[in-house]
């Protein structure tokens, strides 16, 4: 199944996000979140891939088996960095052959330092709209962008990556997700640029839950979305008892969803960290959680 025909109801949804295990101890992990959070029925779930093509193996067989061993709709990422053409070829040939039919189509970092210069393959691509037309010729996938509320890092202004973003959807792109924020003004002013653009795809938020300190600054760091000041002050008070950091944290992404799902997205997009327990607890208090039993393991 398509990622658009999971997020075109009439019923707002929520999708996750996860990273290839490194080792067992990690794949046990990875798998003990995607079975809490299959019962609740994500539209789809989506594996990354690391820069280079750095996890680009576990990055297959991980979303392989999602599709063969689960009931959930898998979306693999793709990245240009680091590749050539006949290397991306091959990747989505493998994708194709597990049967998997969503793709989402990113340039991605450079290896080491995410915000560092970013040099193409000289048999590469440059650009993500680049790699959207290359997936588009290679088979019936369906193909899925990244957008940035407040321009990528390393554009020189709102205009050109709004431009950027622009090309991707001519390019064939189906829908967008954007990277994690901690305020919904930029997402929803960057969702009202792309209708003025003529851009008319679903644009889902990247949702990082709000649990430890870190994630409150290391997460703006890398998406060149704002610190806002208000929320410093709010969480500051907390900075000392993780337990009430997570429970304000918890409450300040809750409030940010509640505000978004008023204003009309058609679903939430959750940056897991291949762990499951906050997005199940913010899932059930947005009410997005299906309601169907849960799915016995194989084996």
């Amino acid at each position: 199944m398509k990622v658009t025909q999971r997020i075109s109801g009439d019923r707002p949804v929520f999708s996750v996000e996860f990273f290839p295990p490194k080792d067992e101890a990690g794949e046990a992990e990875l798998w003990r979140a995607i079975r809490r959070l299959e019962p609740l029925d994500p539209a789809f779930v989506s594996v990354t891939y690391g820069a280079g093509g750095s996890s680009r193996d576990r990055t297959i067989r991980t979303t392989a088996r999602i599709a063969t061993d689960t009931t959930l709709v898998p979306m693999a990422h793709l990245t240009a960095v680091s590749h050539s053409r006949a290397e991306l070829r091959q990747v989505i040939g493998a994708y194709a052959a597990a049967g998997i039919s969503n793709i989402l189509a990113v340039r991605g970092d450079p290896p080491g330092d995410p915000l560092g210069e970013w040099l193409p393959h000289p048999d590469g691509l440059t650009y993500a709209d680049e790699l959207v037309s290359l997936v588009r010729r290679l088979g019936d996938f369906c193909v899925g962008v990244a957008a940035f509320p407040y321009g990528h890092p390393r554009s020189p202004d709102p205009e050109t990556d709004l431009a950027r973003l622009v090309a991707k959807v001519r390019a064939g792109a189906d829908f967008a997700i954007s990277q994690l924020f901690l305020e919904p003004e930029g997402f929803l002013r960057l969702r009202d640029r792309m209708v003025a653009a003529g851009c008319d795809v679903p644009l889902l938020p990247g949702i990082m839950p709000l649990t430890t300190a870190r994630t409150l600054r290391r997460g703006p760091e890398l998406s060149g979305a704002p610190l806002p000041q208000a929320l410093v002050e709010r969480m500051d008070r907390y900075a000392d008892d993780p337990v009430a950091f997570r429970a304000a944290g918890m409450d300040v992404t809750a409030e940010m969803c509640a505000r978004l799902l008023d204003e009309g997205v058609q679903g939430l997009h959750f940056y897991t960290m291949n762990r499951s327990t906050a997005t199940v607890e913010l899932v059930r208090r947005l009410g997005l959680a299906a309601r169907r039993p849960a799915v016995t393991a194989p084996g």
